[in-house]
């Protein structure tokens, strides 16, 4: 029977507390490393090789793939200390390895969507196909971009509906805030209206709203006329185009739809509305 006194519990502290403790430093040390000095180096990578990208579009990359590189070395700096732990408390750690590697080969048919998923988050990230803060459609769920890593996606649609997409169900993605983004706005007027003033009154409109102190900063290019879209069933469809920052887009399109509105009850241009024509035959014919 072995006995355990204070001697023996005194030395096993100075012998392997003190290597425990050493340990424990490191890893701290280690976790404080890569937080200070992860992000700067990723963003001087990104810095380098992000030709044509804007400074918002550069700060959204940076946030993502730090995000997504930190979690990863978080979790591998604690598998270390803890085996390197374990080893000092004398535990076993190639058994314990090899209880991995076989429950590895037991789950592996089921981590197969795993194994798909961490691709597919690897290539989203490399790509730059989508970052946190981007407006995006993905896997046919539209919401703004809260979360990439390499596992999933997760969104936050228009309801305040949280949506976790796994990386691996991911077709097509749609970014909605690359670069920049688009007014595309189609007007009706009555087929009554002349085209060619309703025409110069838009671009009018639109000038007088790209120049505007509030906005002119989020203007890529001045919104105009682009063509005359559609003869529909109740009026004809003038389309605009513009380009503006990314996600400016909606605030940009509800003010130019009110300064339209404001602007038609002005000259007189009416906007139409659904309405049919019904006969009922011709009217029969009375003599006198």
């Amino acid at each position: 029977m072995i006995e355990f006194g204070w001697d023996t519990v005194i030395n096993w502290l100075i012998e392997h507390g003190t290597r425990i403790v050493i340990i424990l430093v490191i890893g701290i040390t280690a976790w404080y490393v890569l937080e200070r000095f992860l992000p700067p180096l990723v963003q001087r990578s990104i810095s380098r090789h992000s030709e044509g990208e804007s400074k918002e579009g550069t700060e959204k990359r940076t946030k993502t793939i730090t995000s997504a590189f930190m979690g990863m070395c978080r979790i591998l700096i604690l598998i270390i200390i803890i085996f390197m732990i374990l080893s000092e408390l004398g535990v076993p750690i190639a058994p314990v390895l090899a209880s991995f590697g076989i429950a590895g080969i037991a789950i592996g048919f089921g981590a197969q969507y795993l194994i798909r998923d961490l691709i597919a988050g690897s290539f989203i990230l490399m790509e730059n196909q989508y970052r946190v803060g981007d407006v995006a459609r993905v896997a046919d769920t539209t919401g703004l971009v809260e979360e990439v890593n390499l596992r999933k996606t997760v969104l936050r649609d228009l309801d305040g509906i949280v949506h976790h997409v796994p990386n691996g169900e991911i077709r097509v993605a749609s970014n909605y805030t690359r670069h920049f983004s688009r007014i595309n706005l189609d007007v009706s007027v009555a087929y009554g209206t002349d085209l060619d003033h309703a025409i110069s009154v838009i671009n009018r409109v639109c000038q007088e709203f790209a120049t505007d102190e509030k906005w002119h900063e989020n203007v890529r290019s001045v919104p105009q006329v682009l063509r005359v879209n559609k003869l529909g069933d109740s009026g004809i469809e003038i389309k605009i185009l513009g380009d503006v920052k990314p996600m400016k887009q909606w605030d940009m399109m509800g003010e130019l739809r009110l300064r339209l509105k404001k602007a038609f009850d002005t000259e007189g241009i009416e906007i139409p509305w659904p309405h049919t024509k019904i006969y009922f035959g011709n009217a029969p014919h009375i003599e006198d």
